[in-house]
């Protein structure tokens, strides 16, 4: 492929690039996707738990309360369009000491604030109604939240760029960036292309695509992995739906809790431990380049001061089954050592100020012809579409 001309060209091809890209189509706008890997979806949207989030942990008026909101509703008519099949198994968050009663009153505050139907508040004798094997003091019971396979909507949404006469490119990871006259010429592996402007949804890499269009977002992308564990077959009658700790609300993690999937089987976690390389799925998974980058930048040493603990705690619960079993045992207290073996994991994009604050809402900039997606974690799937839109109209208004 050499020297393709387009209006918008979108780098990344996971769930909230091709969202994007499925709304700049629906503009009028002829579109091009630049996905470094050999297929789309490979990294954040194919490695996550597959949860369509009902907008509970969310800050009332926060991008992420209303995009994961909008996001979900829209996310299920697009599956029913496409027949793509999604479960309304519910979700239940389980206090499991008094000092967590005041953190899932301000969920229950939140989910009503966020216009969550249904959401009901558990005394410990009523749990067992909803998971008859899960204990805690207190729990909060969340009907509408789902699941689904994202990379079977990815796919989907890839299919409907395409339909669109938009172009998705896989293979052809973005190296440089260049004003031409009015618009941009964005140099991939694959070659060239020409557009009017760049929209910047690369996920892990989003921070350095960044860098190449010359903007200063003040924020370092910093990978953390997440590992999970599955339920043999025969104990995943465990677990109904989804069981979720209360979260701590200094950090943008929820905790390790237990899900059932799509399939049918049940996966565990995960934790969060920093990553030594952006594409790490594993210890042993290493990048110079990476850990440099992570080292060099001031947040991450003031996030590592604040929180040496927390980091501590999380890297013992990786490398000794028997912690990370502790911890599901909280939430259900049947599971063994011998119920659980390890499966899969992903890297989670988290965006680091200088500060050492890790960002908890979506982050979407813009600088000269170019508009960034700099923290989407979590609900990012979920808001997909919500957020492809918004991208959309922003792209509309920097063009007239």
């Amino acid at each position: 492929m050499t020297d393709l001309a387009c209006d918008a060209a979108v780098a990344g091809g996971g769930l909230v690039g091709l969202a994007t890209a499925m709304a700049l189509g629906k503009a009028g706008l002829k579109v091009a996707v630049l996905e470094a890997e050999d297929r789309v979806g490979v990294h954040q949207s194919g490695h996550n738990s597959g949860v369509i989030h009902s907008g509970l942990y969310y800050k009332p008026g926060s991008l992420k309360a209303t995009l994961c909101v909008e996001g979900a509703r829209a996310l299920y008519r697009f599956c029913d369009e496409e027949g793509i099949a999604y479960q309304r198994c519910g979700k239940l968050v389980v206090a499991s000491t008094p000092g967590e009663l005041p953190r899932l009153d301000e969920l229950e505050r939140r989910g009503r604030a966020n216009g969550l139907a249904g959401v009901r508040r558990l005394a410990a004798e009523e749990i067992a109604a909803v998971e008859p094997h899960a204990a805690g003091i207190a729990g909060l019971h969340v009907p509408e939240t789902s699941i689904v396979s994202y990379p079977e909507v990815a796919g989907a949404y890839a299919r409907r760029v395409e339909a669109g006469d938009g172009r998705v490119l896989t293979g052809a990871r973005v190296t440089g960036v260049r004003r031409d006259g009015p618009g941009l010429v964005v140099e991939t592996a694959r070659g060239s292309v020409s557009c009017a402007f760049l929209v910047n949804c690369a996920g892990l890499q989003s921070d350095r695509v960044a860098r190449l269009c010359g903007a200063e977002t003040g924020v370092r992308i910093v990978p953390f992995r997440g590992e999970y564990y599955d339920l043999v077959p025969e104990r995943r009658s465990l677990v109904r739906g989804l069981i979720y700790p209360v979260p701590d609300p200094r950090f943008p993690f929820l905790g390790v809790h237990l899900t059932r999937r799509v399939d049918g089987s049940v996966e565990a976690g995960p934790n969060a431990v920093l990553a030594l390389k952006r594409e790490g799925y594993r210890w042993r998974d290493v990048s110079p380049r990476d850990v440099a980058a992570t080292a060099s930048w001031p947040g991450v040493w003031r996030m590592a001061a604040r929180f040496w603990r927390i980091g501590a705690y999380e890297v013992r619960r990786s490398l000794f089954k028997a912690v990370f079993v502790r911890d599901l045992q909280a939430l259900v207290p049947e599971i063994r050592p011998a119920d659980v073996h390890r499966a899969g994991s992903g890297v989670r994009a988290q965006a680091l100020d200088r500060q050492g604050g890790l960002l908890d809402d979506f982050r979407i900039a813009r600088s000269e012809r170019a508009i960034h997606v700099l923290n989407a974690p979590s609900p990012g799937a979920t808001a997909s579409i919500s957020i492809g839109e918004r991208i959309a109209a922003m792209a509309a208004e920097g063009l007239q």
